[in-house]
């Protein structure tokens, strides 16, 4: 792999490295076009080593397994797909770079088992640990655990899916009850985090293209011209409209003050919530 660091940076964690394999990491400063000699470390850093000092501007480092950055098909991967083409088949956390080699590095969990894998997820909820009713600024910049419960956040949506046409699937557990919903097209934009969504096929029936073209409201910034404020009724951020049929992102759990909708096209799964765990998760 290959990072560009600036000057203020001294030290660089890597990531992605694998136990039993020896790496070397090589530098190189850069200014105005110009580049320095090329330093290298001799010898190669010992298994397990994550962590080098950075005196310049510019790293790479390269594996002596047949997994390095110089062999894999998508150095720079830019969604989970590409890592699943890199070779990588375990799901888990990995490093992406949705606006290419020059843009930011995103850590994402890529799941490699659903329906073939290759999937960047933005979004679980499993338990109810992490709270949802959260405002703007938390929506567009994501929030809780890669490992558990977490929102990605909309800004690095709307990258994700600006850069290339992507699909997305939806899957829905309440107990050992399970539904899926998949659609062929799936668009955040800039302006309102407007969603595009079309070319339904699954399971769950479709719930999500009555929110289709609408913008992204929390509490704290509502799009909506209506009376009600749906984020606030609903405790938490969504594309709402009057208000909606699908709802991933609201109160978890059964409430009576509040009323929790999943999937409204898919009753026997609602229903049933209060007898077992509900489990939803967007895939990408």
């Amino acid at each position: 792999q290959e990072v560009k660091l600036n000057s203020s940076v001294t030290e660089f964690n890597l990531t992605r490295l694998h136990s039993g394999s020896r790496y070397t990491v090589q530098l190189q400063a850069e200014s105005e076009g110009r580049y320095g000699a090329t330093i290298s470390t001799d010898p190669p850093l010992p298994p397990h080593s994550s962590r080098v000092d950075l005196p310049n501007v510019q790293t790479s480092s390269s594996s002596s397994s047949s997994s390095s950055a110089g062999s894999l098909r998508f150095p720079f991967p830019s969604d989970c797909s590409q890592e699943l083409l890199n070779g990588f088949t375990k799901s888990g956390e990995m490093d992406i770079f949705p606006q290419g080699r020059q843009g930011a590095l995103l850590t994402v969990y890529c799941d490699m088992e659903t329906d073939g894998g290759g999937w960047t997820v933005f979004q679980r909820r499993r338990d109810g640990s992490v709270n949802f009713f959260r405002g703007w600024s938390d929506y567009v910049g994501g929030f809780g655990d890669l490992s558990g419960e977490f929102w990605l956040g909309l800004e690095s949506l709307h990258n994700l899916t600006s850069a290339a046409r992507m699909s997305l699937r939806v899957d829905l557990r309440v107990g050992d009850q399970r539904a899926y919903a998949e659609y062929s097209k799936f668009e955040v934009s800039r302006r309102f985090y407007r969603l595009t969504v079309g070319g339904y096929s699954g399971t769950a029936g479709d719930s999500l293209s009555y929110h289709n073209n609408r913008a992204f409201s929390t509490k704290d910034r509502d799009r909506s011209s209506l009376i009600t404020r749906c984020a606030m009724s609903y405790r938490g951020g969504w594309w709402y409209r009057n208000c909606h049929e699908a709802n991933l992102n609201g109160l978890y759990g059964v409430h009576l003050q509040h009323k929790v909708t999943l999937w409204s096209e898919l009753n026997s799964l609602i229903f049933s919530m209060r007898f077992g765990e509900v489990f939803s998760v967007f895939l990408i």
